[in-house]
């Protein structure tokens, strides 16, 4: 083996090795098997963590932008946010994913994907998980939604590597072909767990991928079927769980419960928990990091307020922090970041333009927003979204 870097010092090339984009990661791995043992070891995660390396990162499941076609100069304007109609710049329907760094305001793609479609399927979700053995080492796993032709359910996974840069086929997800189910990575697994299947019967089921062998297993039901739930990973105990809240029964389509239960892997059992109110919708609930054991839990209210409360206990109640602008309100998405910033995607009507805002507690002054800088070309609907830190 010869020298990382020639004519420098291991300890200095390792400095430089370590200060390389996310982004390029698969460009070093392919320079030469050392770079490649190197990026890929568990010590150059580490490192790039303990020198503030580390960045929050978003990754949103976002539409396309389109363009009318080049001869159109009469007849009306097309939305270029619409999801249901394409326009000369891209299927209808087509979504791709994109990283947002919220702190620096930074927006990237990830290459396409070629399953058929290059889109991502609609109504998919997202988590992100670390490689067995690689701390550090992330991958984005997309799970089910609807073919963007024919919005026909899939039971398809793809797993993109940050570190060779390209997706890959998962086993499909089994059971029923489920729609709009929760989803969050807990550990080095995806869960899922209940939606509902093609007949539109509400599901209690919940199944657990491991990337890593790519395989699915099966979990214990919940105790109540639920359409539309959310899917958190919440801190309890010192251990992380799979919490999924709200949705509603088969018979009470659109009805929403404020129940919720929570999944222990290290027991595989489930535990109700009192959530939020019935009758609301928990798309924008979301969770990060506290002091100590607890995980703060964020989401919008009804009268457009950012409301927050410590951890999933009881006791815990919900109290507002900040009123959302109004551009913003009608959310697609609610994302905290470790250092307490709590970032929200949303336009001021359905369909519109879609704004980044980031709020920032600071001691003595109180909550305030900044409006984050969103290209054109990264102004479509957000349909999911996941936090995870590379």
């Amino acid at each position: 083996m010869g020298e990382l870097i020639p004519g420098l010092p291991e300890e200095v090339a390792r400095e430089c090795l370590v200060r390389v984009g996310f982004d390029q990661l698969p460009v070093v791995r392919r320079i030469s098997r050392q770079w490649k043992s190197e990026v890929e070891s568990p010590d150059y995660h580490r490192q790039r963590r303990a020198e503030g390396l580390a960045r929050p990162v978003l990754a949103l499941v976002q539409a396309q932008p389109t363009a009318p076609p080049a001869d159109s100069d009469a007849g009306p304007a097309v939305d270029k946010h619409s999801t249901a109609a394409g326009s000369g710049g891209g299927p209808a329907n087509s979504y791709r994913m994109v990283l947002l760094e919220p702190v620096e305001g930074r927006w990237a793609t990830l290459p396409p994907l070629s399953w058929p479609s290059e889109s991502l399927p609609l109504f998919c979700q997202v988590a992100a998980v670390d490689g067995a053995g690689i701390q550090g080492r992330k991958r984005l796993v997309v799970v089910g939604g609807w073919h963007p032709e024919t919005w026909a359910p899939t039971d398809a996974v793809f797993v993109y590597d940050f570190l060779t840069g390209a997706w890959r086929r998962g086993a499909p997800m089994p059971g029923p072909r489920r729609s709009f189910f929760a989803c969050a990575a807990v550990g080095g697994a995806v869960y899922v767990a209940g939606g509902h299947d093609d007949e539109k019967n509400a599901l209690r089921s919940a199944l657990a991928y491991d990337p890593d062998a790519d395989a699915w297993a099966q979990l214990p039901d919940m105790a109540e079927e639920r359409d539309e739930p959310r899917g958190l990973c919440v801190a309890a105990g010192g251990s992380s769980r799979f919490l999924v809240v709200g949705g509603y029964p088969t018979q009470a389509q659109g009805r929403f419960v404020g129940s919720a239960e929570c999944f222990d892997p290290a027991t595989s059992t489930w535990a109700p928990v009192d959530l939020i109110e019935d009758g609301v919708c928990p798309r924008t609930c979301c969770a990060a990091p506290g002091p100590g054991s607890s995980e703060r839990m964020y989401m919008l209210s009804r009268d457009g307020h950012l409301v927050a409360r410590d951890g999933a206990a009881a006791a815990s109640a919900w109290r507002p922090v900040a009123q959302v602008p109004e551009d913003a309100r009608t959310a697609a998405t609610v994302s905290a970041i470790p250092d307490g910033r709590v970032v929200v995607i949303g336009s001021g009507c359905h369909g519109g333009e879609q704004t980044v805002y980031v709020l920032r507690e600071e001691a003595g002054k109180g909550a305030s927003w900044t409006r984050a800088v969103a290209p054109p070309e990264f102004s479509g609907h957000v349909q999911a979204s996941c936090f995870l830190e590379i």
